[in-house]
């Protein structure tokens, strides 16, 4: 993480006229800095000034402190927009593309107005703000007096003039105070290995690894959105002020949003900037990449020895060089007819992924046309996503005529972005002029168009082929567009495997349900080559936790990388992949969740248990759903330290039941990552297949573990299209009463053409050393018969 820049430019060291706008004290604090000369601070004495003065409006109130403008906005009972401004700045009617319109994302709410000489107060059904009409400062409560966050009372917002791009603009600040008993999370994904940030600094700039997404999440049930793309650093080394600092920008402006629980601040969150759509089936199993494939004969060659092993696989990836020219899509000498290629692959049910990038060689078709129409980044050989029109010539000329081929799903590499030459991608955007605006004021957007762009033209294209991109780099809203992100270019180390998991969780607790990571690290082994033992067992390691990440990928930059590359634990890795595919029942209902219900699959304990505090800094365990709390193995070990929250525990491999509320010594060895399955859970496994859409009328597991009443709604659709979004798909509601031993089959709800419309549940009743582990239970406990009509049975 970088040190933030100093507030001052060096322009100061001269003899300057600049100021900083306090508003937190009403004041214009000129800041003469001159040689010999002194600047007023903000603890000097000051001239008293009238009290403030706030209106209620039809959506919440406006208000004007000393110098400085606000608007309060209620947008729903739990979502409050604050924006403010220094008085004379006119509002911005800049683009925000990440949040949805006005109607969707701030549709307004009602509440009660009511001022006496100290504060004015706008209450909702959930929410108590107060605005402070001495200094300007907003608290954020609940309706029942609980504190949940509050502007400092000093100085809670500053703007100070600086030159961006040739452009006057400020930077602005804000500053709060978060109670003593809190932890924050979410910002995007960081690699400093922690989790919980508070005390902390973090930078919100895209770069290989380190994904800006301005949205905070606290313990205490709230979420706050910062509404910029500027650069920004947020600052808690002092615990307690939580700061917010934009290199630029004209106003303050951010939304407030409580739950309490996590997943319904996700909710709104999702609500305000767009909800995750269904990704097409088979995206939920296996893809099989390295950097890099040299040809589609030797992409065949090892989809087809999968299959001859029978394991299972669903995507094979071209990295990148593929092209004669990169930017065209033309392909090298390697590679004859591509369109037979993939239609090969797709006989044996493998789906194939392509790298595209939006970093372009000068000496390209498609850079040339771009240039020719001013549509290119000045100065860094990437075209401008930010231009409609830029987008539609880019995907006319790369993405789209690859799409035409056969191609399932596209690897948008690079999408920071990178400059071409030194080939570095640290926030470069800010330096830059953009369609959009000044590129300091929009430094974090670019990856969110350049995905939003391929999917809109992909959907165009071809409705009836679900969306699938891969991408490096994400922001606000980013989880609307069908892309999934992975951490990006990481060690191959024990050190890398431990930093990708916090970095995970705190990227779902930004709003954002798919990520993945480079199974086993993307750079060359630490040892120097896969064959040392030392290497094989973090990559199995890597391969456990994989298992259980939204995205299930192994990538990197070896020789060889199919897991008959790894033969001293070839047989750890063929199991775990099994699991993946049996559980597929429970992953494309989870993910139907996540399309529906605003859910989150990769789950930090601190999402269902925020008032444990034992789960806030438990950065190496999480939920895979409501079911499988998974624990992976971060160092060379036998054994790790597992925390159970209070609740009764299954041990997936050995069935016996242990207590919760306490952190207890669990077995490891290289074969079993400690995986409990929660009292209650009821856990669709389906039959073993070599690829998700194989075998779909086979008979499922019903995996019960008695010990609370449970719940499950099964999901199924055609796979692929978006057909679902019309209604053409089922759920199947799934009630186990504990006290009575009765499982509760319900009656099927919607269809779809194709449906399974008669199937055979296994019902399975967990115990010691029964229903145990990946293979399929030999006996059952009960059968049923399941043809769309509700079904009760006793199961002893």
């Amino acid at each position: 993480m970088r040190k933030a820049e100093p507030t001052m430019q060096g322009a100061a060291a001269r003899t300057v006229s600049s100021f900083v706008v306090t508003m937190g004290l009403r004041t214009v604090l000129a800041l003469a800095v001159a040689q010999g000369g002194a600047a007023l601070l903000p603890a000097q004495n000051m001239s008293a000034l009238p009290p403030g003065e706030a209106h209620q409006t039809s959506r919440g109130m406006t208000a004007t402190i000393g110098k400085e403008a606000l608007e309060i906005t209620v947008c729903a009972d739990a979502v409050i927009h604050v924006v403010a401004r220094p008085e004379g700045v006119e509002a911005q009617a800049e683009s925000k593309p990440w949040m949805l319109d006005a109607g969707q994302s701030c549709p307004g709410a009602a509440f009660a107005f009511a001022q006496d000489s100290k504060a004015a107060h706008l209450k909702t059904a959930q929410l108590d703000v107060a605005l402070g009409l001495e200094r300007g400062n907003v608290s954020f409560r609940t309706n029942t007096g609980e504190t949940l966050l509050l502007e400092g009372d000093r100085v809670p917002r500053t703007y100070e003039p600086v030159e961006r791009n040739r452009e006057q603009t400020y930077r602005v600040t804000d500053r709060f105070t978060p109670v003593a008993m809190e932890a924050l999370y979410g910002l995007g994904q960081h690699q400093s290995g922690m989790f919980n940030y508070r005390g902390a600094t973090v930078e919100l700039g895209q770069n290989n690894t380190d994904v800006a997404i301005p949205f905070l999440m606290s313990s205490k049930g709230y979420g706050l959105l910062w509404n910029t793309a500027a650069l920004t650093y947020v600052d808690n080394r002092f615990p307690l002020e939580l700061s917010f600092s934009s290199i630029a920008g004209r106003q303050v402006d951010y939304y407030f949003l409580y739950g309490p629980e996590m997943d319904a601040v996700i909710h709104e969150y999702r609500t305000m900037t767009g909800h995750a759509p269904m990704l097409p089936k088979w995206a939920y199993g296996l893809f099989q990449s390295k950097d890099r494939y040299v040809s589609l004969d030797e992409i065949r060659a090892i989809a087809s020895r999968y299959r001859a092993e029978h394991i299972p696989l669903d995507a094979m990836v071209q990295d990148w060089f593929w092209w004669k020219t990169e930017g065209d899509p033309v392909f090298n000498s390697n590679y004859q007819d591509v369109a037979k290629d993939l239609d090969a692959l797709h006989k044996e049910n493998v789906h194939a992924m392509i790298s595209v990038w939006g970093l372009l060689d000068a000496n390209s078709e498609t850079y040339k046309a771009l240039d020719a129409k001013h549509l290119l980044i000045p100065g860094a050989h990437v075209y401008d996503s930010t231009s409609a029109e830029a987008r539609d010539l880019y995907w006319q000329r790369l993405p789209g005529k690859l799409f035409a081929q056969g191609w399932d799903a596209f690897w948008l590499d690079s999408a920071e972005p990178e400059e071409y030459w030194p080939h570095m991608g640290d926030a470069i955007l800010r330096n830059k002029q953009l369609a959009i605006g000044n590129g300091a004021e929009y430094t974090n957007v670019f990856p969110l168009l350049h995905t939003l762009g391929a999917q809109e033209h992909w959907k165009a294209a071809n409705e009836n082929k679900r969306v699938f991109l891969l991408t490096r780099s994400a922001f606000l809203g980013q989880q609307r567009v069908g892309a999934t992100v992975w951490s990006g270019d990481v060690y191959s180390t024990h050190w890398g495997l431990s930093h990708q998991v916090p970095a995970g969780l705190n990227f779902a607790l930004s709003g954002y349900p798919y990520w993945t990571t480079d199974i086993g690290g993307y750079w060359p082994p630490y040892g120097g080559t896969t064959e040392e033992p030392d290497y094989q067992e973090l990559y199995a390691r890597w391969f456990e936790f994989g298992t259980f990440c939204p995205i299930f990928r192994t990538h990197g930059h070896r020789p060889h990388n199919e897991m008959w590359t790894y033969d001293k634990v070839e047989p750890v890795l063929v199991e775990y992949d099994k699991l993946r595919y049996r559980l597929m029942p429970y992953i494309y209902s989870l993910a139907w969740k996540v399309a529906s219900e605003d859910y989150t699959m990769q789950r930090p304990l601190v999402m269902d248990w925020r008032t444990d505090v034992q789960t806030w800094n438990r950065g190496d365990e999480f939920m895979f759903g409501p079911a499988l709390l998974v624990s992976p193995v971060l160092q060379a070990a036998t054994q790790r330290s597992v925390y159970l929250p209070a609740a009764r525990w299954t041990d997936f491999w050995s069935g016996k039941t242990v207590e919760g509320g306490r952190e207890m010594e669990a077995d490891a060895p290289l074969e079993r990552m400690p995986l409990f399955v929660r009292a209650g859970s009821i856990v669709p496994m389906g039959p073993e297949i070599e690829y998700a859409g194989q075998d779909p009328a086979g008979p499922i597991e019903l995996r019960i573990y008695r010990g609370a009443d449970g719940t499950f709604d099964l999901y199924e659709d055609a796979g692929d299209g978006y057909q679902y979004q019309r209604g053409e798909h089922t759920v199947i509601p799934i009630h186990w009463d504990d006290r009575n031993s009765v499982l509760t089959v319900g009656a099927r709800e919607g269809s779809f053409p194709g449906m399974v419309e008669k199937r055979a549940f296994r019902v399975v009743l967990v115990g010691d050393g029964h229903g145990t582990g990946e293979a399929v239970t030999a006996a059952a406990d009960a059968e049923v018969t399941y043809e769309g009509r509700q079904v009760q049975v006793t199961v002893r």
